[in-house]
């Protein structure tokens, strides 16, 4: 009886049935969790560039826009604007003026979850503004003395961490800013 446990364990040792079986229970859990990641920080890279194409564009506009030149001429017509608030809404939604329908607020975001009260656009704040020559060093070329800029910054709460909630790694906070000199046509 001894004999026959020995020759069927030595049989079992040589056998290759079911091996690949094994192999793939051991691989498929890990490979399944690497995908699950490289998708995931797939979308909070999308995300992030999303977010920065906003602040970019806020920028741009807050540096060309002059709300001075329409409240100047509001007596002909145009109407005073405020560029922050439309800068605001350039980057979160991308376009100047909202669709606002019973109080609500009917554009997209950019990024879904994103609001207004995570962008802060700064128009030409008079600590923005810089010497274009300090110390008779060029520090900026312009043709005027001084050099005042355009600053979009924004955060945003991005909580679809999906897996990695396991780990205990909760919302993560995406931030970024945009600076453009201010132009003012």
């Amino acid at each position: 009886m001894f004999r026959s446990i020995v020759r069927k364990i030595r049989k079992f040792g040589r056998d290759q049935d079911g091996t690949v079986l094994v192999e793939m229970t051991l691989v498929a859990p890990v490979m399944l969790l690497l995908s699950a990641g490289v998708f995931e920080f797939g979308n909070l890279i999308h995300d992030k560039l999303l977010v920065e194409a906003g602040l970019t564009d806020a920028a741009r506009f807050g540096a060309r826009c002059n709300s001075q030149l329409y409240t100047d001429y509001a007596s002909s017509g145009f109407s005073a604007i405020d560029c922050a608030d439309m800068a605001t809404n350039i980057a979160v939604y991308g376009t100047a003026s909202l669709t606002v329908v019973n109080g609500n607020v009917t554009n997209t975001p950019r990024v879904s979850g994103w609001q207004k009260a995570n962008v802060t656009v700064t128009i030409g704040a008079s600590s923005s503004c810089h010497d274009a020559v300090a110390g008779g060093v060029t520090q900026y070329r312009s043709v005027t003395p001084q050099v005042c800029i355009v600053r979009a910054a924004g955060t945003y709460p991005y909580s679809g961490v999906g897996m990695l909630s396991l780990l205990n790694i909760g919302p993560i906070t995406l931030s970024g800013y945009h600076e453009e000199r201010w132009i003012r046509f």
